[in-house]
């Protein structure tokens, strides 16, 4: 190797080290900015869980592992996971699906289209405190516009208090959850599906393809990336959701439709009991960072995330 070339190697790696320094020094303030917002609000919580104290006074003590042991050997809490393993995956499967399906749908060429997928939105815009007293009068026990619907169709025996059954009161919180968050999925995959390049879907066409072949073996492959990334993004979402909840049920009837949040927040802010509390945020984070990491691992071997 000539001396030209060793001189020009150095330069090309002194170039690359530079860039390396440059984007370190780009990327700091943002850096400094995650440290501070979540990185250290993180960490105290983590340091929390390890401690028995009160807001009021009083002495902080140090139990080391006592709240974990305490927590996971409740019965409480065995069925506030419970219900936050259904509510999650039942409530983002049922996103999904829907969306997908209005997602199709608006994606079709009709009068007014601009207009309805404006409207579409609404559901997702809607406050959750808005959401909750607007179904709340719809399955009022007494009151409600379903029961007497179903008492008009002759369908009176189908008529119950939604939320104030232990089977009822569950699904009808994963009802309105699902009513909120079709619009979202529908909205992201509308808008991968307005990037499929038009000659593919005329090429399978005139190949003989049906509609139905050419949405699974075209149109779905290509928006597939969106689908699995979006759907990560509500699992996240809605594990941590508990709004609807505290508003109409408050986790009755009983425990029928409590989930780990609602569960922290009555233990930190009724029983005072902070430092169990914040053990349950760690054990709900840690399990939804077990399934982000294999999602991700899942993404990597398909080749996704390249994309």
């Amino acid at each position: 190797m000539d001396t030209v070339t060793q001189v020009a190697i150095a330069d090309v790696k002194r170039r690359h080290r530079e860039s390396g320094l440059r984007s370190i020094w780009y990327l700091l303030p943002a850096g400094v900015i995650v440290a501070l917002v979540i990185g250290y609000p993180v960490l105290r919580a983590v340091m929390l869980s390890f401690f028995r104290f009160s807001p009021l006074g009083g002495s902080v003590t140090f139990v080391g592992m006592h709240n974990y042991v305490q927590v996971l050997t409740s019965r409480q809490f065995g069925a506030a996971a419970l219900h936050s393993v259904i509510w999650t995956f039942g409530v983002v499967a049922f996103q999904f699906v829907f969306g997908l399906i209005g997602a199709v749908l608006l994606n079709q060429k009709f009068r007014g289209r601009g207009i309805v997928r404006g409207l579409v939105l609404i559901p997702w815009a809607t406050p959750s405190v808005l959401a909750a007293m607007m179904w709340m009068w719809i399955l009022d026990a007494n009151y409600g516009v379903l029961n007497d619907l179903l008492t008009r169709l002759g369908l009176a025996f189908l008529a119950r208090p939604w939320f104030s059954q232990p089977h009822t009161a569950l699904p009808a919180l994963m009802l309105i959850d699902v009513w909120q968050g079709i619009p979202f999925f529908a909205v992201m995959l509308l808008a991968a599906m307005q990037t499929i390049p038009d000659d593919l879907v005329e090429a399978s066409k005139l190949d003989g393809a049906t509609a139905w072949k050419t949405f699974w073996s075209v149109k779905f492959p290509i928006i597939l990336p969106t689908c699995l990334i979006t759907t990560l993004l509500r699992i996240v979402w809605t594990a941590s959701y508990m709004d609807l909840i505290l508003i109409i049920t408050q986790g009755g009837p009983g425990y029928a439709s409590l989930t780990i949040p609602a569960d922290a927040y009555y233990t930190a802010y009724s029983d005072l009991n902070f430092g169990g509390a914040t053990a349950m945020a760690v054990i709900q984070a840690i399990v939804l960072l077990g399934v982000v990491m294999v999602y991700l691992k899942l993404l990597s071997k398909q080749g996704i995330l390249d994309k």
